[in-house]
């Protein structure tokens, strides 16, 4: 799984000029799932998320996670995160999931973090979406399952 994350003021995601998942502080994720991703990939990058200490402290330091802000997380899935632009002009999608494990595994993602008790509000798997927010920081990090073990 590969995850873009992104800390925000304020984050939302509409579909048909619709808003359907906005929060406030927390994190953006833009989630793409890699062909072979399982239920390990998913524990490690929910884990790390909630864990991440990228909020500023008291001493201004980001020594604090997502858990510890009580943040909230807007994740939505992000096929093209997994685009190989090496040859030719237009990408290859083929190391991204089939749209029945990516969906399994952007629920599966979405619930794991929900268990830590943070509040998650999603997109519309599949759909053509408009996302807005508002960088805090800006804090963008890039996350990726298949570099950690």
């Amino acid at each position: 799984m590969r995850a873009v994350i992104q800390r925000v003021k304020c984050a939302a995601v509409q579909v048909d000029n619709v808003t359907i998942g906005s929060i406030e502080q927390g994190l953006l994720i833009l989630l793409g799932v890699h062909a072979v991703d399982t239920d390990r990939d998913v524990a490690w990058l929910a884990d790390k998320t909630v864990n991440l200490r990228i909020f500023d402290d008291p001493d201004g330091k980001m020594n604090l996670s997502l858990l510890d802000t009580s943040g909230s997380l807007l994740v939505v899935s992000q096929f093209t995160l997994y685009g190989d632009c090496r040859k030719g002009r237009r990408p290859s999608w083929s190391q991204a999931a089939r749209p029945e494990l990516a969906e399994n595994l952007y629920t599966a993602f979405a619930a794991a973090v929900r268990q830590h008790g943070i509040p998650v509000q999603t997109g519309q798997f599949q759909a053509m979406m408009e996302v807005s927010l508002t960088n805090d920081g800006p804090v963008t990090l890039i996350l990726d399952s298949h570099k950690t073990f």
